[in-house]
């Protein structure tokens, strides 16, 4: 009795006074990824503070497609962002309500808004709430209004007559850092979300800090501007009413894809792209004939496919996949795309024989190396599961990013070297959403092999499994696929060997932005009342001051020196991640060549040219002294 009593007085009190309800604001100061999908420093192309630059330019796009303004000037300064657009500017009488009051706007209906993206009436409320400063203004015909804000609380309403400026709607914002923290804008990531609008938005000019960025061949701009070596035939550019696609080949493994709807990039997909897919099979199929496997179709495909609809339905209020079903009432996405490829790309293929041909090798050589390998794969399939029964290379998470689970998003798999560092980041992790693999020492150099050692070697089979990317990458069981190694030669080697993986069988986990380097600390510095984790040589020496004479400094020499109570610090919220990107610019071949081919001789010179010592280490080593 005496320890039931005990027991109920652990129990968390729960009544009446436990039940909290939050206004609009609140709800998203408190709860802003639900919103804006993650905070993030800006480091990573999907981090909060891209969202909600897109959530301002959102709305002039959607004045673009209305025919209203055909140019949009967003400017960055610092930490505050700057958006004008030429379009009708919002009524003035409703411009406090229509940037202050949530599931307020103009597209729940009628004739002012059709085929846009921002029908909710959340994104500008969201990005006015999560600033510390936010100001709108909207001209129409020489009448202005200006309402300022403070973590979306109003501070000032102005109005003003016979105003010179042209019409339209201004706004400029400072992200609060009460709620994200320290950050910082990437340029980069800013200039390839303006890239993605003018590829969707023919005549439309965005001009982003006094560049100004504008396509004129649509979605085959994209393509060219993103493909790293030339495609196997001219890209195939084909539109209609509602819809256009490019579609060309490449030379690598994967399918490589760049969907939109109503001018939104969606990286996720979505079930246009499912469409997509799927009809690009059929109609290809149909073509020659013959009955083709789809994935001797589309492996090393390079696409893109954009469409337009009424009142697309997303998965999440970030709308990076579309969930719709039905392109329009009485037709369904699956139908629309497939009788818009049916009949053009069909045609397409008979008027360009060239290309016809080309494509036709391609599908042709997939399907010969598929067979090669078959018996290789069904063998390392069976072993796959066997193991899998029992595998003690994966320790696997309870979620998974295929799960439609709140915690989806957060899944990741860390990918280490030897039982140690295995154990020590098994011990300290999420069992809910953090899987580990274990290597046995280091990988196969995979470079200029063919994709049959993915099925001979057993660690490239059980990760591949462990990933379930054989397939299809729609399958991949983990939103973040992290190479987690030690911070010496041999840990960067594998790190490389693990990249060239992925580069060479499976670049969409990079190109989709899942594959990621996890950054440990190489020093510990601590006295008897605090520690520091040292990721470089100049926090170790910052370390060193502030902990004063008494500092005791650890070096780690590899991540099994790394306690597992330690680890959870590096693996937590805190964790230190670098995304590897790829980009157009990246020559993928070239660099795999160089840096992973046999030519060791020319690797050695490029080291010993390349070899420096840095000046300020060299000044904190005599500080030290």
């Amino acid at each position: 009795m005496a320890e039931q009593q005990s027991l109920e007085n652990q129990v968390a009190s729960y009544d009446k006074d436990a039940i909290i309800t939050l206004s609009p604001r609140e709800h998203i100061r408190l709860r802003p990824g639900m919103y804006i999908g993650k905070l993030g420093d800006g480091t990573q192309s999907d981090d909060g503070i891209y969202v909600l630059i897109k959530e301002i330019v959102d709305n002039s796009i959607d004045e673009f497609i209305m025919g209203a303004g055909k140019r949009i000037e967003i400017t960055i300064e610092g930490d505050k962002v700057t958006v004008r657009d030429y379009g009708r500017g919002i009524p003035l009488e409703a411009l406090a309500d229509a940037v202050s009051k949530m599931n307020t706007g103009g597209k729940y209906g009628g004739d002012a808004f059709k085929k846009t993206v921002g029908l909710n009436g959340v994104g500008v409320k969201a990005v006015n709430m999560l600033s510390s400063h936010f100001l709108a203004r909207s001209v129409r015909n020489g009448e202005a209004r200006t309402v300022t804000f403070s973590k979306g609380l109003e501070l000032t309403d102005r109005r003003e007559s016979g105003v010179a400026e042209a019409n339209g709607t201004y706004v400029e914002f400072v992200v609060d850092t009460e709620v994200f923290g320290s950050y910082s804008y990437n340029l980069e990531f800013v200039e390839q979300m303006v890239k993605n609008y003018t590829y969707l938005n023919l005549g439309l000019t965005v001009v982003l800090n006094g560049k100004p960025y504008l396509s004129k061949n649509g979605l085959l701009d994209l393509v060219n501007d993103n493909l790293s070596s030339e495609p196997l035939y001219a890209p195939v550019h084909i539109s209609g009413e509602d819809v256009e696609v490019v579609i060309t080949h490449g030379n690598g493994y994967g399918e490589t894809y760049y969907s939109f709807v109503n001018g939104q990039y969606t990286p996720q997909g979505g079930t246009h792209q499912a469409a997509f897919r799927e009809a690009i099979a059929k109609t290809i199929k149909e073509f020659y004939h013959k009955d083709y496997e789809p994935a001797d179709i589309r492996t090393s495909i390079i696409a893109a496919i954009s469409v337009r609809v009424d009142d697309p339905v997303f998965e999440s209020q970030t709308k990076t996949k579309l969930g719709s079903r039905d392109k329009e009432e009485g037709v369904t996405m699956r139908q629309f795309v497939g009788d818009f490829l049916a009949t053009n790309l069909d045609n397409y293929l008979h008027k360009h024989p060239d290309a016809a041909q080309a494509l036709q090798r391609k599908i042709v050589e997939n399907e010969k190396e598929r067979k090669a390998i078959s018996g290789v794969q069904k063998k390392a399939r069976e072993a796959a599961k066997k193991v899998s029964l029992n595998n003690k290379k994966l320790r696997d998470c309870k979620v998974h990013y295929t799960d439609k689970h709140e915690l989806a998003e957060q899944t990741m798999i860390f990918i280490t070297e030897g039982n140690s560092a295995s154990g020590s980041i098994t011990s300290s992790r999420d069992p809910r959403t953090q899987a580990v693999f274990s290597l046995r020492g280091k990988p196969l150099n995979c470079y200029g092999l063919t994709k049959r050692v993915v099925y001979e070697n057993e660690e490239f089979n059980l990760l591949q499994a462990a990933l379930n990317i054989e397939e299809d990458m729609e399958n991949l069981r983990y939103n973040k696929v992290i190479i987690a190694t030690d911070a010496d030669v041999d840990g960067m080697h594998i790190r490389l060997l693990l990249t060239s993986f992925f580069l060479q069988f499976f670049p969409d986990v990079i190109r989709k932005g899942h594959l990621y380097i996890l950054q440990t600390p190489l020093f510990r510095v601590r006295n008897k009342k605090e520690t520091h984790y040292c990721y470089t040589d100049e926090e170790r020496v910052a370390a060193i001051k502030k902990c004063g004479a008494q500092a005791e400094i650890t070096r780690f020499k590899g991540l099994g020196e790394i306690s597992a109570a330690e680890f959870k610090e590096f693996i937590g919220d805190g964790m230190r991640l670098d995304r590897v990107r790829l980009t157009k610019d990246d020559p993928i071949g070239d660099l795999l060549a160089f840096y992973m081919g046999k030519n060791t001789p020319d690797r050695k010179d490029f080291i010993v040219d390349n070899l420096r010592v840095e000046e300020d280490i060299v000044e904190n080593l005599k500080m030290l002294d």
